[in-house]
């Protein structure tokens, strides 16, 4: 089997990304207009936070969430039934060789940003944030910060100088 040798370590390539937006784009506007005929479809308003395809771009997952995040069991059994639909109307609109395979899951990025922000907030955590910042003050210095500030501003003030005398 032929290994990838533009694409070094995990994660996605540059292929699997640009395809994945395409088709996230596409179906978020497929799923705005409506144009799919099911009712129980197109009752929720649904965003498509992010597509990711297979290495071979047969299969591409799409991660969606109703908005506000109600019914979206309802939301998700809604689109797998209309999953053929779907795929049909976008690979209409896409030029790719073969039309992928849409997956349906739920997205669950935002679940996770409150549990971050939930965190963040908690009292031991500030503590402990506030600890780093006291020890990188401490390595670095109150105002190293301000030293490399002068030092450039130093330097512009010298090319306009250069500039003027130029002319």
């Amino acid at each position: 089997m032929a290994t990838n040798r533009f694409q070094q370590g995990p994660g996605p390539s540059q292929r699997q990304l640009r395809v994945g937006e395409l088709i996230r784009r596409t179906l978020s506007d497929v799923l705005m207009r409506g144009d799919v005929h099911d009712p129980d479809l197109n009752r929720h308003s649904i965003t498509v936070g992010e597509v990711r395809c297979s290495p071979d771009l047969k299969i591409a997952t799409a991660y969606v969430l109703p908005l506000g995040g109600q019914r979206a069991d309802e939301a998700l059994a809604a689109l797998r039934r209309n999953t053929r639909e779907l795929r049909h109307l976008v690979a209409k609109a896409m030029t790719l060789k073969y039309a992928p395979d849409l997956r349906f899951q739920l997205d669950e990025t935002f679940d996770r940003m409150d549990d971050t922000r939930r965190m963040f907030a908690d009292e031991r955590v500030r503590r402990d944030m506030a600890g780093e910042a006291d020890q990188d003050a401490d390595r670095y210095g109150d105002d190293w910060d301000d030293d490399d500030r002068d030092e450039n501003d130093r330097d512009d003030d010298d090319r306009d100088d250069s500039d003027d005398a130029a002319r």
